[in-house]
């Protein structure tokens, strides 16, 4: 550690060169200054660890010295000792009203002043240590508060991406990768489309508890389907919903995936319908299923934004909804071409589906989800 460096300031080359003498024989780096201005110039440059500051000095007395000094704002603790021969009690309040902290009368002791010195020191040496804590919790505390913000930021972004994304998937698109996902952009993806037959007339008379409690039971029983298979959940529409697969996280053979889900959902909805029922509820569910290129990313606005997947392959998948009856699966022939075989199905009648300039074909899925 670098020994302390003491300003001594007198305007006698003799006082000022002894003081010198026994502070460097101490062990302390010592510079001199012989008067008020070369004095202030020096500790404002380098501020020193303590000044020894004759009173009477032509020009610029100790006095003024000292209050220059405490002005700036980087020497406001330093330590400032007066040499003085002045005896008088109002030189002494004079001294402490200019910022001094302590006086060594002339001629001075040597142990006297070594005492001094050492004291003011290490009162110095503290509060310097103070401002090095206190600087270093400032910054741990700005440190901590911007990982505060970051974490925070992180759980809002995951937070939003768990909305529309199975949970594992999320906690990978946290970051930059979760909102470049959110940008616009084009993929080919199968669509799924399910809604509860007999909803809309259930819902007209029932109480409003009933309703609530029926669809809480039915989007916690999808959901966990959902996720489970990889599906992207674009929205729950009430007693519907929809979901896509192959975006944002390519899924090969993303086709039988819808399919596989559309199975599971009709299996867990036949499992509930018996209770539906008995209140007058929900016959089944009804679930279409397209494939083709979507354009996808987040809409909305800064408060409210969904993960949407857009074009002519959302609208198909909707419209066999539409036509499915509960408990049925009904795709199109893009799905159809993909499966390869892999599942029963039994063709329809072209549909004249609205919004389609001509026929539809599609198939109904016979084949009934494996038992668990």
């Amino acid at each position: 550690m670098n020994a302390a460096r003491i300003l001594v300031v007198d305007d006698r080359p003799e006082a000022r060169r002894l003081l010198a003498l026994r502070l460097r024989a101490e062990g302390y780096r010592v510079e001199e200054a012989e008067g008020g201005e070369q004095a202030l110039a020096l500790a404002a440059a380098d501020p020193p660890d303590l000044v020894l500051l004759d009173v009477l000095m032509p020009g610029i007395d100790g006095f003024e010295v000292c209050r220059r000094l405490r002005a700036l704002p980087a020497l406001q603790a330093l330590p400032v000792v007066m040499l003085t021969s002045l005896e008088a009690s109002d030189d002494r309040v004079r001294g402490l009203e200019a910022g001094a902290d302590d006086f060594i009368n002339k001629p001075f002791n040597p142990e006297e002043l070594r005492a001094r010195v050492r004291s003011l020191l290490r009162v110095k040496m503290l509060f310097d240590e103070g401002q090095r804590q206190r600087a270093a919790l400032a910054e741990a505390a700005a440190t901590l508060e911007r990982r505060v913000a970051a974490g925070v930021a992180e759980l809002e972004r995951l937070s939003r991406l768990k909305r529309f994304f199975s949970p594992a998937l999320a906690e990978r698109l946290v970051g930059d990768a979760g909102e470049a996902a959110l940008r616009s952009h084009r993929a080919e993806v199968s669509v799924l489309f399910a809604d509860l037959r007999g909803f809309s007339a259930f819902a007209e008379t029932a109480a409003a508890e009933r309703v609530m409690a029926l669809l809480a039971e039915f989007h916690a029983a999808m959901g966990r389907l959902i996720f489970g298979a990889g599906g992207t959940l674009e929205r729950f529409t009430g007693d519907g919903m929809m979901v896509f697969f192959n975006d944002p996280d390519p899924l090969p053979d993303h086709s039988a995936h819808a399919l596989r889900l559309a199975q599971a959902m009709q299996a867990a909805a036949a499992r509930l319908a018996p209770g539906w029922q008995r209140d007058g509820g929900p016959q089944g569910l009804a679930i279409g299923v397209a494939r083709g290129l979507a354009t996808l990313g987040a809409v909305g606005f800064e408060g409210r934004l969904d993960y949407a997947a857009i074009g002519p392959v959302t609208n198909l998948a909707a419209r066999l909804c539409a036509e499915a009856g509960a408990g049925e699966v009904w795709l199109s022939a893009a799905v159809r071409a993909e499966i390869d075989g892999r599942f029963g199905l039994q063709a329809l009648p072209p549909l004249a589906l609205k919004g389609f300039a001509q026929p539809v074909p599609a198939w109904r899925l016979t084949t009934p989800a494996a038992a668990p």
